[in-house]
């Protein structure tokens, strides 16, 4: 796609799409295709499938990011987009790597979208967000939060684009953030910035900034005022070193999961309580009833720590095959069935977040999602991903790991991505 700027305007040409767009903030008009036709902005044009680079122009300074397109993508019908934030010391393809969203969009059929942080990492080709009111340490990233930019224009922006240049519903515009990428998403619906129909956190959800009030920590009133009610999904170890379960922690942390729950839902306006459950160490809990329809579920691992929670083989594939070794006839077992779990325990957060974001009208769906499938003879519950060799994140690889890899990548991205 051939772009070209005149008077403050965007055009496009119909005859080629290249892997980098770029936006103008402020520009007041973006034109389709150029065939006179008036079809949807970005519908009608094929995108080949995988990931791609992409770049903004942010009032005249350059950010990056990838894209991934589904095999399924025509550019005729409009589909849903999920962002996805990075941790510090990362970067939008170790992200994919950790997360795996790419392989649920391939799934579902949805574009997926990761942005880059304006800050520099540890190492090479590692970057972090420059959250506001956040002086980040310099054991974090050793440029603390000097010469970082504006996130909040950058991630508007963004949105805004890619709402412009490919063919997907506005109105199903979702993100999900790790660690510090989370808190960056936390702090963008924080401002009031639009254009997430609801939101996922791993370790990593905020509610304002720290601030402390007769000896007890609590997140700032003032400086979370989001422009409206938004379903969240969050996920916390309680063994977290990084940012912990409890509070305390670095000065941007302080106050705990529990308090940022809470504080989420005064802000939703949500009733009832979260009526929690807890299945092999993980507890599920959700407010389903929210002003706009919206919605607040969390899962808590009781040995979860501050890496990306990846599922194992649940107690049902032992179920499964031994159901399938009785129909075939090798042996007969007469037991009483097990009580149905009260929800799936077998936990892959990207996952469970596509499932909560596309459920989001629906009576709680969730926790019921079908587990992976796995080998009969692995554990029960949820395991920790370890961490990965700091050059094969950067080149987007994957580690090493029991699951196949089409199911679960338990990359980190890139270690101490906090």
């Amino acid at each position: 796609m051939d772009l070209a700027r005149m008077a403050g305007i965007l055009f496009r040409s119909a005859f080629s799409r290249p892997a980098t767009l770029v936006a103008l903030v402020g520009a007041t008009t973006f034109f389709g295709a150029m065939t006179g036709s008036a079809s949807a902005a970005g519908c009608g044009e094929t995108i080949e499938p995988g990931r791609h680079a992409i770049s903004f122009d942010v009032g005249g300074v350059t950010r990056q990011g990838i894209y991934f397109i589904p095999s399924s993508y025509t550019g005729k019908d409009k589909v849903p987009v999920v962002f996805d934030f990075h941790g510090s010391n990362s970067n939008p393809d170790g992200q994919f790597t950790r997360s795996s969203w790419d392989k649920v969009a391939e799934k579902n059929g949805f574009i997926a979208v990761a942005l880059q942080g304006s800050l520099s990492g540890k190492a090479a080709g590692t970057f972090g967000w420059n959250v506001p009111f956040v002086q980040v340490a310099k054991s974090i990233l050793p440029s603390g939060d000097q010469g970082g930019q504006d996130e909040i224009a950058f991630i508007s922006a963004a949105v805004n684009t890619v709402k412009q240049e490919f063919c997907v519903d506005p109105a199903r515009v979702f993100a999900s953030g790790y660690s510090g990428g989370g808190r960056m998403l936390s702090a963008y619906i924080c401002s009031g910035g639009e254009g997430f129909a609801g939101a996922g956190f791993v370790n990593s959800l905020r509610a304002g900034r720290p601030v402390e009030v007769d000896g007890k920590w609590g997140p700032d009133a003032a400086n979370c005022n989001p422009a409206k009610p938004v379903s969240i999904m969050a996920f916390a170890g309680i063994k977290d070193q990084q940012n912990p379960y409890a509070g305390g922690g670095s000065a941007y942390w302080q106050y705990g999961f529990k308090t940022a729950i809470q504080r989420w839902t005064d802000l939703d306006g949500c009733k009832g309580n979260d009526d929690p459950k807890t299945v092999d160490g993980v507890t599920y809990s959700i407010y389903g009833t929210c002003k706009n329809g919206a919605r607040i579920a969390s899962y808590v691992f009781a040995n979860g720590t501050h890496d990306w929670p990846k599922p194992v083989a649940g107690a049902q594939a032992v179920l499964a095959a031994a159901k399938e070794s009785a129909a075939a006839g090798v042996t007969k077992v007469s037991a009483v069935a097990p009580a149905k779990p009260a929800f799936d325990s077998n936990v892959d957060p990207a996952f469970r977040m596509w499932d909560f974001f596309s459920k989001a009208d629906s009576t709680d769906l969730v926790a019921t999602a079908a587990p992976a499938k796995t080998n009969a003879g692995a554990k029960t519950g949820t395991s920790i991903a370890s961490d990965c060799a700091t050059q094969a994140e950067l080149e987007g690889t994957s580690c090493t790991s029991s699951q196949p890899i089409n199911m679960r990548r338990s990359g980190q991205g890139v270690q101490d991505a906090l």
